[in-house]
């Protein structure tokens, strides 16, 4: 019977894991670099990492290891080569201050790179004249949190994303500050994953930019003063909310671009005074609802094959133009928006102006066919030229209307 509980004893305590230990490394430290308490680390390991300057060139992490920060030592690849590889599931990388990778012509170095992994967690480092900053291959399950990523590009042919995701799923891309890359956000092949609550400007390109990617959310982000805000293109069930698109401003700049999009919804999002608030080609069955268009140059531009989009319940103040659409199919619907260039009127006072509003103004018209025309745009011709098109419309699309336009602009809570 004794030899039985003994058994039972040690198969019990043979069955479990070994505790987890902290691996501390400083340069008077038993272990004086990262690679070497790598080498000696276990599964489920903590590699405590003191202040100070590490130079070890391409760290590999091949184990489901923990690397903290204290006080965010300095990963330096000196302009050499990228810093941490990331190959192993389960890891976490948090407080590090990773910097100095190095443009090169030849391949995409990063700041933190994760391949064909599960799990991780990247949260709470800063990034520093990374090239590529975080870039994801093939992985999925993880997220990318609180990091500061800036980087000095000055032009796009030799410069990286901030943030980079190719071929994953399942990603929480959250609370993350980043600019001056070519791109502060990129995704392609990224489907059922989340963008939220990040900050993105001045980046050379795109705040934000995704292609074949579907079942995505992105959310509470900030773009502003990019080369443009955002790029979302040949993607399905794409859903934007409350994010503020702000200050993209140029010869061909806009907040959001929509290029082959379909079954989408845009609603409570902040666009303020970009030169095109959105671009939106060949994008079926969206719904645009709760936007604020603020001082825009174009609000919306629509060009060819949109169909079956419906535009609602938003305030356009003070837009230079509200709205084009450069095609003659159109079934989208346009009404119960509030328009300040509204001058219509309400005589049974239920809230909607009693006369259609048209937003395409026939000046508009004209700027799309001739851009050199802007210049008269604040003469007292083009007052002239809309109210006569206004009175007897001949060019401008006679079934683009709000036909419930609201006469009081709508209060949303921000």
């Amino acid at each position: 019977m004794r030899n039985i509980i003994t058994i039972a004893v040690l198969c019990l305590f043979g069955g479990l894991k070994a505790e987890a230990r902290t691996i501390t490394v400083c340069p008077s430290c038993s272990f004086s670099g990262i690679k070497q308490a790598l080498a000696a680390a276990v599964e489920g390991d903590v590699i405590l990492i003191k202040k100070g300057e590490y130079q070890e060139g391409n760290i590999i992490v091949e184990k489901p290891v923990t690397l903290r920060g204290e006080g965010f030592p300095v990963l330096d690849g000196q302009n050499e080569a990228e810093v941490l590889t990331i190959t192993a599931n389960n890891v976490v990388v948090e407080g590090l201050d990773i910097r100095n990778v190095g443009a090169s012509y030849l391949e995409d170095r990063a700041g933190i790179r994760v391949r064909k992994a599960k799990g991780f967690s990247i949260r709470n480092n800063r990034l520093n004249n990374t090239f590529f900053g975080i870039y994801l291959e093939h992985s999925a399950s993880g997220a990318i949190t609180g990091n500061k990523i800036f980087g000095e590009a000055v032009q796009e042919m030799s410069s990286g994303n901030a943030i980079h995701l190719w071929y994953c799923k399942d990603i929480l891309v959250e609370n993350n500050h980043v600019r001056g890359h070519r791109d502060g956000i990129y995704l392609e092949f990224v489907d059922n994953s989340k963008i939220r609550s990040n900050i993105s400007e001045y980046n050379l390109r795109y705040g934000l930019h995704f292609m074949f990617s579907n079942n995505d959310d992105y959310f509470r982000n900030t773009f502003r003063r990019n080369g443009a805000g955002v790029a979302v293109m040949f993607s399905r069930q794409i859903n934007m909310w409350e994010n503020k698109f702000e200050y993209n401003w140029g010869q061909a700049s806009y907040g959001l671009l929509l290029k082959e999009i379909y079954d989408a919804e845009i609603r409570d999002n902040t666009f303020r005074e970009n030169t095109i608030g959105i671009y939106v080609e060949g994008s079926n069955r969206l719904q645009y609802r709760r936007n604020e268009f603020i001082r825009n140059g174009w609000a919306i531009k629509m060009s060819g094959g949109c169909l079956d989009n419906i535009v609602t319940a938003n305030n356009f103040l003070n837009n230079t133009f509200d709205l084009s659409l450069n095609s003659a199919a159109n079934n989208n619907t346009f009404d119960g928006n509030y328009w300040s260039s509204y001058n219509g009127y309400d005589l049974n006072r239920d809230g909607t102006g009693d006369v259609p509003y048209q937003p395409v103004k026939l000046f508009n018209y004209i700027v799309n066919r001739t851009p050199e025309a802007m210049v008269l745009l604040r003469s007292l011709f083009v007052d002239l030229l809309n109210f006569s098109e206004r009175v007897s419309p001949v060019f401008t699309p006679a079934n683009v209307a709000d036909n419930r336009p609201l006469m009081r602009q709508l209060a949303f809570k921000r």
